[in-house]
Order: structure tokens, then sequence, then C-alpha cells
């Protein structure tokens, strides 16, 4: 499906990263495996898991290029897609899926694990998004993948700065369909579950959450892949600004934020007005404070 496409997958090196490279390569494209080698807290640096992706891969007789620049820079960012051009001529397909965890709860989070986090995920998807768009406008086609997650779309203790940038993501990805839909370009978000080096950080000191980690386990990453492979290809044009999950066979469209319910007070309302009958109005479809757990309560089938 993606015969000669070039595609750009960030955070390639291991986990969700690495079997998009496999299967873009796969299904016919050319492949930049970009990794900086860090650590799940985006420490460190090693060329070795982003080259080893590419040994895979040209194995199999595919064609690929290691690219060890971090997409938290914007000149960094820059490299990364210009790594495409210089080495296979063009770009026709980002996926914005590299990040890093700092896990804390809110009350007790740095600055630094709060800017940390949203240059990874929210900056970076910006900064790599950005810099292959002259040459999607250029060639008038392009596709864009962004990774969110259902911690951002529903909430997670303990999160605040990864939920905060991956709901950015949905919203950066759909103002992106929107700005680029007239160049045929597309942009999409997929929130993965699956069983990764970032989903083995989260704490499980409770029965709840070691049962819930046990799950996790269960869920492949190789079972994302085949919707990016889509989402990336000719066959996808007429879709863009979506949110799509995909938890072990399940595939989800998720809903976005549309009015739920309203009301209407002729004279205008005053706060005892609201106390006395619009929420009592609204309550019925206010959302409860739950997380991703309690929202997916079934196990994966």
């Amino acid at each position: 499906m993606l015969e000669g496409k070039v595609v750009v997958v960030t955070g390639a090196g291991g986990g969700i990263g690495r079997d998009f490279a496999l299967a873009m390569a796969a299904n016919g494209a050319r492949v930049v495996v970009n990794d900086i080698g860090a650590s799940v807290a985006g420490e460190g640096n090693d060329a070795g898991p982003a080259q080893k992706v590419v040994d895979e891969i040209k194995a199999k007789g595919g064609s690929a290029v290691a690219n060890t620049d971090s997409v938290a820079d914007w000149d960094s960012a820059q490299r990364i897609v210009q790594c495409a051009m210089d080495t296979f001529g063009q770009v026709d397909v980002v996926v914005n899926n590299a990040g890093i965890l700092r896990d804390r709860f809110f009350f007790n989070m740095s600055i630094e694990e709060w800017k940390a986090v949203i240059d990874v995920h929210l900056n970076g998807s910006f900064y790599v998004a950005r810099a292959a768009a002259p040459h999607f406008k250029n060639q008038g086609s392009g596709r864009y993948i962004h990774m969110t997650s259902t911690s951002g779309l529903i909430g997670q203790t303990g999160q605040a700065n990864y939920s905060a940038a991956k709901l950015g993501v949905t919203a950066l990805s759909r103002s992106i369909a929107l700005d680029m839909a007239k160049f045929n370009v597309t942009s999409n978000c997929i929130a993965p579950f699956a069983w990764s080096r970032m989903a083995g950080t989260i704490p499980s000191e409770t029965p709840e959450q070691q049962a819930r980690l046990e799950k996790f386990k269960t869920m492949e990453t190789g079972k994302i892949a085949p919707l990016a492979v889509y989402l990336a290809s000719d066959g996808a044009a007429g879709v863009s600004g979506q949110i799509f999950c995909v938890r072990s066979n399940e595939l989800f469209l998720m809903s976005q934020s549309r009015p739920l319910r309203s009301v209407h007070h002729a004279e205008g309302w005053t706060p005892q007005s609201i106390a006395e009958i619009a929420l009592p109005a609204l309550k019925p479809n206010l959302y409860p404070l739950e997380r991703t757990p309690d929202v997916f309560s079934w196990d994966p089938i």
C-alpha cells in the first residue's frame, strides 16, 4: 500500500515506533528511522536502537536510514525531515511517535518534569510536522499521523504533563488537517493500548494497578501498525482530523468535543439562577471524574 512512499517515523528504535517502521517498510515504503536512543525519561543518547531497526528492514529487502536527531529542538527536527530529502529525495508521511514520561502527581510535579514532556510530545510533534509542511505543500500531498493517548482524551492520575501534551496533540492534528486540506494533506491521531517500555513505567503499587498492567501485557505493539499503514496510504485520502484508538483487536473512532446540552435564560444568568436552574438541568449530563481504566473497563478482545 505504500510503494514509492518515504515515511519518517520518530521514536522508532523500539516498541510501537519500531513496529511502525517495520510495517511501513513491509508495505513498500522507504523509511527514516528516527530515535535518539534515550531512556523512557528522555535521558542518554545511543545510535544503536535506530540502526538496529534499519538493519532489520534491510535484512528483509527494504530500504531505510537511521537518524538520531531530537524532535524536541526546532533545528534538530528540521534535520530529521532533511534526512529523508537527502537520502530519498522526498517525504510523504510523518509519524509523530517519539515520547517520554516523567510521571508525578500534579502537586509534586517540577517545572523541569512539565517542560521535558511538553517539549517532546507537543512541541516535538509541531516541529517535525512543520518541517515537512513545505514539502507536502509543494507536492500537493502528504500524511501526518500523530500519537495521542487516552490519558489526555479521558484522564489518568499522575500524568498532568503527559495528558496535557497528548490532548494538545489532538488539537494540533485537527488544525493541521484544516490548514493543509487544500494541499491534499491529511492529519490523524492514534491512541494506542499496548505493552511497551513506557507502559512498563506506570506505577503498580495496588492490586488494581497490578491487574491493569497485566492486561496491558496482553496487548501487542504490533496491533497498532496496520492502522498507521492504512492512514499513510493513498486509500486514506478522505480520512482527516480524526482520532482513532487501537486496543488489541478492537479499533475505535473516538468522540471529539461538541456541545452536549444547553440551557437558555431570557433575562441572562446570575450566579443564583445558575445554581438554581442551569446546573440542575445540566447535572445529568456532567462527566464523571473517570480515568482510562474506568471507561475501558472490559478485557481486551
